[in-house]
Formats: structure tokens, sequence, C-alpha cells
């Protein structure tokens, strides 16, 4: 491939489509994308690998910081308050100690627009434009810098939508809502789009992920709890008809002198089921309950009568089980000295080892220490990360279960997880061919963005420029 002549003042369009698995775009929905094939067909493009956690937060603000999760404080949607036990918070785009690229360029002078990177309420100050994200609280009225644009946001769109609640069993509505927040999405953009020439413009859409997790079952006939001849059955190759549709009215406004790099920060797969960590915790003893207190099947450990003074160890459930340690000198009631903490911790991690499917066959527990996974720790991270089968089950951190494994999720229908696997594409200005790459790491995509756009890339950024970008 004949790399194609650097444009003058180098400009950047980013799509960033959520839990996209690259089998699904460069394979199995391709044939109903005729605008995503003709980009593919002129970009360099390949696997991304995700964070540790391959979790949409952190993966997103690791991939336009060049930082990992730790260095970011950033370990999932939510993370537990100092000097609590079970109350949380989401974090926002604040508390981030790394600047991503769209602060980069805006305190050089550079203008940008993005739209629904996480994480991001309250929006970023930054020298253009910034819509917020899907963890916009219902009715919020900041959503957007400068908060002047928020009505002409609302007008464009008919109504803006953040995200929509998909773990329900109403899926007609859900299907209805899913295609309505993209199209509101993607209309937005067009009209943002349209407003200057930016150096940069961003767009986030989480309908992927929402769709995966709603419809998984009904069109893939191999998922555990597969659905077949339901009417669901075509709606991932009508949904990503429909979003290939909608990226090719905003590409059709693209001039030829703009590159375009479309990325998805992890990828998604079939949920097996979900294994009850506090459940088990409590069983091998290091969660203990009050003398007297009851559980129904489902119940929140935060509505549980925990007995602190007597309990090791706790969990949190999602797509990988959070486990904190009740650590003699940090929290309110702690029962291990700092000195038992590595031999609770291997032990831990023996017992999960150990632990066995209903079909008899090893659950395949991988235990992550924080602080052997990061350059540094900051922020507020859970003391052990654990994964299940390679994440095909969920963490389910409800108490009262008769039995330690779900064939549901806890909080509701779902059918999908997350896998470690995304995809990156880029298509530089001029660019008639392209190919497929070695797979490259989300880390290396914040610097190949500055490389591209001429602007240096920091010292301190732990990533570094992907040659094949550009």
């Amino acid at each position: 491939m004949a790399d194609p002549v650097a444009p003058a003042r180098p400009r950047l369009l980013v799509l960033g489509l959520d839990s996209v698995p690259p089998e699904f775009l460069f394979d199995r929905f391709l044939p109903q994308m005729p605008h995503v094939r003709e980009l593919l067909a002129r970009s360099r493009f390949g696997t991304l690998r995700s964070t540790d956690p391959p979790i949409t937060v952190p993966a997103w603000a690791t991939m336009f910081t060049g930082m990992d999760p730790g260095s970011l404080g950033l370990y999932g949607f939510r993370h537990r308050r100092p000097g609590s036990y079970t109350e949380m918070y989401t974090p926002t785009p604040q508390m981030l100690p790394h600047p991503p690229v769209w602060q980069i360029l805006s305190r050089l002078g550079k203008r940008v627009a993005v739209i629904g990177m996480p994480p991001g309420y309250p929006p970023p100050r930054v020298n253009g434009i910034y819509v917020s994200d899907f963890l916009t609280p219902d009715g919020a009225r900041d959503f957007v810098t400068p908060a002047a644009l928020a009505d002409e946001v609302e007008r464009v769109a008919g109504g803006y939508v953040f995200d929509i609640t998909f773990r329900a069993e109403d899926r007609p509505r859900v299907e209805r809502e899913l295609f309505d927040m993209t199209r509101k999405r993607f209309a937005v953009a067009r009209a943002l789009w349209q407003r200057e020439a930016w150096d940069l413009f961003a767009l986030h859409e989480i309908g992927p992920d929402r769709l995966h997790h709603a419809f998984w079952k009904f069109f893939d006939p191999h998922h555990p709890r597969a659905v077949r001849d339901s009417e669901y059955a075509s709606v991932a190759d009508r949904y990503y008809a429909m979003l290939d549709r909608e990226i090719g009215e905003l590409l059709a406004r693209v001039p030829p002198d703009v590159g375009v790099l479309l990325a998805s920060d992890h990828g998604s797969q079939a949920m097996e089921g979900c294994f009850c960590i506090n459940e088990w915790l409590r069983r091998e003893g290091h969660l203990v309950l009050r003398d007297g207190a009851r559980l129904r099947p489902g119940t929140p450990i935060e509505e549980a009568d925990v007995d602190w003074e007597r309990t090791s160890a706790w969990g949190a459930g999602g797509y990988y089980a959070r486990i904190f340690l009740n650590v003699r000198g940090r929290e309110p009631s702690g029962q291990l000295a700092p000195a038992e903490v590595p031999g609770f911790v291997a032990g831990l991690g023996r017992a999960l080892a150990s632990v066995r499917r209903p079909d008899g066959r090893p659950l395949g527990a991988r235990v992550v220490e924080p602080a052997t996974a990061y350059r540094e720790v900051r922020g507020d991270p859970p003391d052990l990360m654990v994964y299940f089968g390679d994440l095909r089950w969920r963490s389910a951190g409800t108490l009262g279960h008769p039995g330690l494994f779900l064939t549901e999720n806890d909080t509701g229908p779902d059918d999908a997880v997350h896998s470690f696997d995304g995809l990156w594409a880029f298509a530089a200005p001029g660019a008639r061919e392209g190919g497929r790459q070695p797979p490259q790491a989300i880390i290396d995509i914040a610097p190949s963005v500055l490389r591209y756009l001429g602007v240096p890339v920091p010292g301190t950024m732990q990533g570094k420029p992907i040659p094949a970008f550009g």
C-alpha cells in the first residue's frame, strides 16, 4: 500500500462504536454495511486489545489518554468510596489525572468537538464542544459545553437520548428506543460537524453495546440460552445496517483531506451465566452476616446485615468481580492486619482456582492485583479483580441465592458480556487501499492521534504511536 500524502492541515474524525468485536464488523455484519465496507477497503485495520479490565469507562479513557487504568484511577463504572464498605460513586472526567487528546489539543488552540466519550459527565471544558456521555443523569441540563448549545442539541435530535434502559423484558420498547437513540446521536453529529472545520471530531455511540446485551441470544444460535425462530432473529442485522446508513450520511459530509479512525473499546461475547461472588465468600467464611440476618434471593449487599467485625472480604458484581479486603487501619472495622494480606490473597486465589462450573469443568478464575497490573495505582481500586471463564461468566454481587451459579444476570435480563478484543481501522486522506494489520493495543491510540495531528506526544504518555497509523 502506497503511503498517502499528508494534508497541509491534518484533521481527524473518530467514530467510536462501543463493544463491537472485530468479527462483527470485519465479517458477520459487513455485508449489510456498504459504507463501512468502503471505509475498510481504504483503511489499515485490525484487532485492538482492550484494557484490564475491558470496561467502557476505563477503556475509552485509556484509548484517548494513552495511560493505563491504574494511572487514571479508573476501574469500572463505579468505585467504592473511601471510608465506607458499600457506598459507591461514579467517576467524572474532572477526576482524570492525565488529559485526553482533546484537552491537549484545546490547550494548543486547536478546535475539537466530542460527543459522548466516557467519562463525559459533567462535560469538561474544551476549545470547542463537548456533549456528555451515557452516564448523564436523567433530566440533566448541564450536558453540553458551552451550555448555550443545549437547546440546539435537543432541537436537532428531537429530544436527545443519552442511554436506554436495556436490561428489560419489554424488548419491543428496547428495540424501538435503541434505534431511535442511535439515529438521534448521528443527527446531532452531522449538525455539529458542519459548524466548522474541526481539527478533531470524536463521536461515541453506546448503541452496539446495548444491542448485544438485550438481544444476543436471539441472533446467535450458539448462545447457551439461544431462542430459535424469534421475531428478533434479524434485529442485529437491522441495527448494523441502520448504523451503517448513519455512518454513511456522516462520511458523505467529510472532505477527502480528513482522516477517519473507526474504533471500539472492547468486544462482546455470549454470557454463559453468573458466579455469585458474595455467596461464595460467605460460604468460605470470609463474609459474615449478623446472627438472625435474613436474605431474600437477590439481596444487594448494601441491604444485607453484614457483620463487618467478623468479615474479611466482600465483593461487587459486574463484568468482573471486585473484591475488597477489610484491612485494619484502613476500613472502619478492619479485621486483616496489613501483614496478613499477602497470605490471605494467595489463599483466595487458590480457592477461586478450584471452583468448578455446574457441569464440573473449571470455572477458570483469573485473579489480578492492581498493584502488579499497572504502572501506578491511583484513586480507589478494588484489592483484587477477578475474571471468570475469560469474562464469559459475570460476577453477581447479590446474596440469598440457593447456589453459586445463576443462568441469568442478577440485575436484569442480559445476554452478553465483554471480551478483550475490540477493533481499529484508520483511513488516511487519499488512501485508496488498505489491509489487515497485526493486533494493536488500545493504549497506543492516543499517541497515534497526536502524531497524526502533528502534535508532540507527551513524554509521560505510556502508549506509543502505532507505525501503521497514518
